[in-house]
């Protein structure tokens, strides 16, 4: 039996206790549980509070990099003096939406990020006006499967968008590419520098073969695990020309980057504080979305190159007189990216993995059998290593097999201690830390017990 609605008034008011409760008791900044609490008791309350935000809401899904790139959507619309309400914090279900919602009073667009298995729920509750998709990648095997079951999610998503909906998405990934052609209604990005790309998959790549007829891809370029320049040779299905294309990307290391994009309004710049090829992708997608929208060309660079890092994703922090910078690693597509733009770098290497196998990481940690942590070997610039967190010892063997000498490795499950650890053996340096979401949460949760950093849902 169906329990009745309560109404919208007294429900939202129950949610909003639920949070600020969940706050005075220390159980987390109220980014979920008002959400949570708020679809229970009126299960219509996200399409009724989306119907209200009358510039449209802007969904941002992808397996990697999500986060990232709605800030930099954020930033752009910020500048433009747009009143915004988003999940800054990361709740990406629908409970992490509807509690977003809950403070939209004013706002004229919404913006989400969205973790892929929702997606199309949360197109069917809020009626985007537009839709970026960014990347799929082999992710929390236990919880999506196979990656062809998350392509035939979102396949069956973009099937159910209005053919007003702007679908923004990533040309350089060939099921993105091949789903979201059969929308009415697109803007492609891609990266078309070659001098970025690498000359053959990795062997961690996912989607190799093509989508119509199950050939084997060819590749003129790769540039992240199954991204770049794809064509299939017997039924002649291509990546489409990007509508908005790097020409130029120059990695600059930890520094940041610099972009040139060709776009339908002609030529941008971008100057980022964010490092890595993964995030040349970010700004291309959330230039594309910006564009979608109808935000001036000129304004888009300048509002990108102010947004820093977000929470866990480049972050640096001042630890005494070391330097600590977070690069989450959830899986082989964006560890591997990772230990690539540590690599720009010069020096000495200083590393803490941290390795949690909780719901939120996904309980099949086979992924990190996948990881180039080779590379940090054959550099020859590993300082020191540490490996923490719920499977520690499960990343201790991964490394011995990389052929690590087990007199350079400390072992130390707790993440406080795994990263006083790291920081007893960095000195006054630099310290990476590559840690799995959950781990990432313990982490900030620690810096923040010192004083070093905000709490995570204070992160905007």
């Amino acid at each position: 039996m169906r329990v009745p609605s309560l109404p919208r008034g007294v429900a939202a008011a129950a949610a909003r206790g639920a949070g600020r409760l969940s706050q005075r008791l220390g159980r987390g900044g109220g980014t979920t549980l008002p959400g949570l609490v708020l679809t229970r008791l009126r299960p219509e309350a996200t399409a009724e509070m989306a119907g209200g935000i009358t510039g449209g809401v802007i969904l941002v899904s992808g397996t990697n990099g999500k986060t990232t790139t709605a800030r930099l959507i954020r930033a752009a619309l910020d500048a433009s003096g747009a009143e915004v309400v988003a999940n800054t914090a990361g709740s990406n279900l629908e409970r992490g939406v509807a509690a977003a919602l809950l403070d939209a009073d004013g706002a004229e667009m919404a913006l989400f990020e969205v973790d892929e298995a929702a997606l199309g729920g949360l197109i069917d509750q809020t009626r985007p006006r537009a839709v970026a998709l960014m990347n799929l990648f082999r992710d929390q095997l236990d919880r999506y499967g196979e990656l062809e079951h998350l392509v035939e999610r979102w396949r069956e998503a973009v099937d159910g968008l209005d053919a007003a909906t702007v679908l923004i998405y990533n040309a350089d990934d060939p099921a993105v590419a091949e789903v979201a052609g059969q929308h009415p209604n697109t803007l492609s990005y891609g990266i078309d520098d070659a001098r970025v790309g690498r000359d053959r998959l990795p062997h961690a790549a996912d989607t190799t073969d093509c989508r119509r007829c199950g050939a084997p891809l060819h590749y003129d370029m790769v540039t992240i695990a199954h991204l770049g320049r794809w064509s299939c040779l017997e039924c002649g299905l291509a990546r489409p020309r990007p509508d908005v294309g790097a020409t130029r990307v120059e990695l600059h290391g930890m520094g940041g980057q610099r972009l040139a994009l060709a776009a339908p309004s002609g030529p941008i710049e971008l100057s980022l504080r964010l490092p890595g090829l993964h995030n040349a992708y970010n700004a291309i997608a959330a230039t594309a979305v910006a564009l979608a929208l109808g935000l001036a060309a000129e304004s888009i660079g300048p509002a990108l190159a102010r947004r820093p890092a977000a929470f866990g994703r480049s972050e640096r922090t001042p630890v005494g007189n070391a330097r600590l910078t977070t690069l989450l690693a959830k899986n082989p597509a964006g560890a591997n990216e990772n230990i690539r733009t540590m690599l720009l770098e010069g020096g000495a290497l200083h590393l803490v993995v941290l390795l949690n196998d909780r719901t939120a990481d996904g309980q099949d940690v086979s992924w990190v059998w996948d990881v180039d942590y080779e590379l940090l070997l054959q550099s020859d610039r590993l300082e020191s290593l540490t490996v923490g967190g719920d499977r520690a010892h499960d990343m201790a063997l991964r490394f011995r097999y990389a052929g690590l000498d087990p007199g350079g490795l400390s072992v130390a499950p707790s993440v406080p201690a795994a990263l006083d650890a790291g920081l007893a053996a960095c000195g006054t340096g630099d310290l990476y830390v590559l840690p799995t979401y959950t781990a990432l949460l313990e982490l900030q949760g620690v810096l923040a017990s010192r004083g070093l950093a905000p709490a995570f849902w204070e992160d905007q």
